[in-house]
């Protein structure tokens, strides 16, 4: 077995018991272990995509025990994919937290941040449906300490929001795993895929049913109308590197139906071909349509980028209802670009806030630091380009490859017309954030009253750390024929799903 592929679980988890129990009065060697530990599993990630790029699905079993019985984690190339987008991201949100001075304003800030890690990583590479719920429920008790980190009554609120939502979630998971449990005797995903295709039409009513409080519990972690509620309040008032790495959150409920949609309950199944492809393309264009409406009527900046977040999440799920080989390419790309964009503008915002005395106000004018506006104002320019899908970033190649996927589907016109249309409305909108940000500003006021207190100032690393974030969308646009070629291979082996299955449960299967 290939033990590096339980580092990115492990490495979290110690790092984060060992930040609580010897370092928690030590901010310096808090941050100096948590960085160096993100940027070890950065490193790691990579390592693991190069060796899940010839094909190979590989599999860690704990404790020796296998498959069905036993624990298991699998990598193959979907896996790579997310451990290293979000391991970037976390590195690039944690030297802003750092940058900013976010992780000094509560405490077990880096701690709590090691275990969001370990939760999220551990959802991407977990193979059983039981232990995607545990990991459901590691990230989601750390992203509550990290979302109130700081204190604040609106951020008490806005967390508590977020915690009920997903614990109704969570409490549906369970329902779900006990209806598959009960039909199959197995949550172990690669024996699902079996004996789910074994099951005559007598139990298909159940299965449906688990399939589609399944399907529930992913929108809600996707913030697929109407089950969004939670994401607006939740991401505008969370602190601002928090927010950023919450951008991978909503990909792991878009992950999960992936993963299961296309192994455990694949589009050719007949018992549940019909139990969700009817609803889940109007609901992701309605998200998009919300999220867009959105964009144009906030009057504060992060509530527009979360707004804008859940737009993205409407047009990735557009891509992944179709259920084709061709828009699972286009969702993964997209998943990339929207990801890197998302973080990118609430790192953006809170830079803007913090030359605005924390106001994030779109109506009334306030001052901007004359020094950083320029840089500021380039910054949430190409972010915004990226976003709304106007060219030459890559959110322009993302819509492009959805627009394409979508040529075929009997939904061509309704899906065309959305995306189009939104992206225009969204431009609008962030146009007119980016006027009275950046335009109708005034110069600060050289008495403020003393409820006002001073402008923060984020440090250099904050700023370079603003500017990274913008890389990947430049570098995806630059190498899309490339990144593309790769999503597609991915796409391939998702939807071949018999060597996932025979790695898993050593049985004689198709070879890559």
């Amino acid at each position: 077995m290939n033990h590096w592929l339980i580092v990115p679980v492990v490495l979290p988890a110690t790092l984060a018991a060992l930040t609580v129990l010897m370092f928690r009065h030590h901010l310096f060697l808090q941050r100096v272990f948590s960085t160096t530990g993100t940027a070890a599993l950065f490193l790691i990630s990579l390592g693991l995509m190069v060796r899940a790029g010839g094909g190979a699905v590989e599999v860690y079993e704990l404790g020796n025990w296998p498959a069905p019985f036993g624990i298991v984690l699998v990598l193959d190339r979907l896996a790579a994919i997310m451990l290293v987008l979000t391991t970037l991201l976390a590195l690039m949100t944690q030297l802003y937290a750092i940058g900013s001075g976010w992780d000094a304003r509560g405490k077990h800030f880096h701690a709590l941040y090691q275990f969001q890690l370990m939760g999220i990583l551990g959802a991407f590479l977990t193979g059983d449906a039981f232990n995607l719920f545990v990991f459901f429920e590691v990230l989601l008790i750390a992203s509550y300490g990290l979302m109130i980190h700081g204190g604040g009554a609106r951020r008490l609120r806005a967390g508590t929001q977020y915690v009920i939502y997903n614990l109704l979630g969570s409490t549906l998971f369970l329902f779900a795993l006990g209806t598959l449990y009960a039909v199959t005797g197995t949550l172990n995903m690669a024996d699902l895929a079996v004996r789910v295709a074994e099951l005559g039409p007598d139990h298909s009513a159940l299965i449906r049913v688990a399939a589609v409080m399944l399907l529930l519990v992913f929108c809600v972690k996707a913030a697929l109308l109407p089950l969004h509620f939670w994401l607006p309040e939740s991401y505008a008032n969370a602190p601002a590197p928090v927010a950023s790495l919450f951008a991978i959150m909503t990909k792991v409920g878009a992950y999960s139906i992936i993963r299961v949609y296309t192994l455990v309950f694949p589009p050719s199944l007949p018992a549940t071909a019909d139990s969700f492809g009817v609803w889940l393309l109007p609901a992701a264009l309605l998200t998009l349509i919300f999220g867009t409406i959105g964009i144009l009527g906030a009057h504060r900046l992060t509530r527009l980028v979360a707004f804008a977040a859940i737009a993205s999440m409407g047009t990735l799920l557009t891509a992944i209802s179709l259920f084709t080989e061709q828009a699972m390419t286009a969702a993964l790309y997209y998943t990339l670009h929207s990801t890197f964009a998302t973080a990118a503008l609430f790192v953006i915002a809170d830079l803007v806030r913090a030359g605005r005395r924390d106001a994030d106000d779109l109506i009334t004018p306030a001052p901007a630091p004359p020094a950083r506006n320029g840089l500021l104002a380039a910054l949430f320019f190409a972010a915004a380009i990226a976003m709304t899908g106007m060219p030459p970033l890559s959110g322009f190649a993302g819509k492009l490859l959805v627009l394409d996927a979508a040529r075929a589907a009997l939904a061509m016109g309704p899906i065309w017309a959305a995306v189009l249309i939104s992206s225009l409305v969204a431009i609008i909108g962030f146009a007119r954030a980016g006027s009275t940000v950046f335009w109708k500003t005034h110069p600060p006021d050289p008495n403020p009253a003393p409820d006002e207190g001073p402008p923060r100032t984020p440090g250099a690393l904050a700023l370079v750390t603003g500017c990274a974030l913008i890389a990947p969308l430049i570098l995806l646009s630059v190498f899309a024929g490339p990144v593309t070629g790769y999503l597609a291979d991915t796409s391939a082996q998702l939807y071949a799903p018999q060597g996932y299955i025979s790695a898993v449960l050593h049985t004689p299967g198709v070879a890559e």
